[in-house]
């Protein structure tokens, strides 16, 4: 996404944080304080905690990126191998037009509901003082850090800084290299689907389309990843 000084990229093979360069990470942080704007935002540039991540989803009132508004954020830490639910962020964001039908069909969110949420920056705000430069984890992640940037970087004069670990991208791995040599390729079969991923991975699953639901699932699938890579 956009400079190559972005995030994005897979996890290492132990399933921690993607290795870098020998003092890329300095460089990349130097080049986004140089852009940064604001003092108080500079912790986000700080090295993150060892093993923590913050598992992130956001609803949203459609899937335009430019266009569509976020209705609610749920975060999740991590530590280790223990999900922090004593540690979570739950907040409704209201939108500055009507939530149509088909959206709250999909989140359950109306907009009388959402009358009483916060401003979408205010929501940013705490959303980045609950993550710090803890990486971000999360399932199609893509999607919510572009919904998430384009309040981010008015705010920052940045996109979010932090890594992005991307759980689908994670399943896939595990699964491609299970399959036979012959069916290794590029467009090798995988079902995707968070339900999937879920019931094949053994874990419980929680109501989809709830920002707070989605992140504990998407910090449940990485923390089991995790340890089938490390095997």
């Amino acid at each position: 996404m956009g400079s190559a000084l972005t995030g994005w990229a897979r996890p290492g093979a132990d399933g921690q944080r993607p290795q870098l360069v020998p003092g890329w990470a300095a460089l990349r942080r130097r080049w986004l304080a140089h852009r940064l704007r604001g003092a108080r935002f500079q912790p986000l540039l700080q090295p993150p905690p060892a093993n923590e991540w913050v598992a992130l989803d956001c609803e949203a009132t459609g899937l335009d990126v430019r266009s569509d508004e976020i209705v609610s954020i749920g975060a999740v830490r991590i530590v280790g191998d223990r999900i922090l639910t004593s540690e979570r962020l739950e907040l409704l964001v209201r939108p500055e037009r009507a939530v149509s039908a088909h959206s709250v069909r999909i989140h359950r969110l109306r907009t009388q509901d959402l009358a009483d949420g916060l401003p979408l920056r205010e929501a940013i705000e705490q959303l980045l003082a609950f993550i710090g430069s803890r990486p971000l984890v999360g399932y199609y992640l893509e999607f919510d850090v572009a919904m998430l940037n384009r309040a981010v970087r008015p705010l920052l004069g940045i996109a979010l800084p932090q890594p992005c670990i991307e759980v689908s991208a994670m399943y896939y791995d595990y699964k491609f290299h299970q399959l036979p040599p012959y069916q290794q390729h590029a467009n090798a079969d995988i079902d995707l689907r968070l339900s999937t991923l879920m019931r094949d991975l053994e874990l419980p699953e929680r109501d989809a389309h709830d920002a707070l639901n989605d992140a504990v699932m998407a910090a449940l699938a990485f923390i089991k990843l995790k340890h089938l890579r490390s095997s």
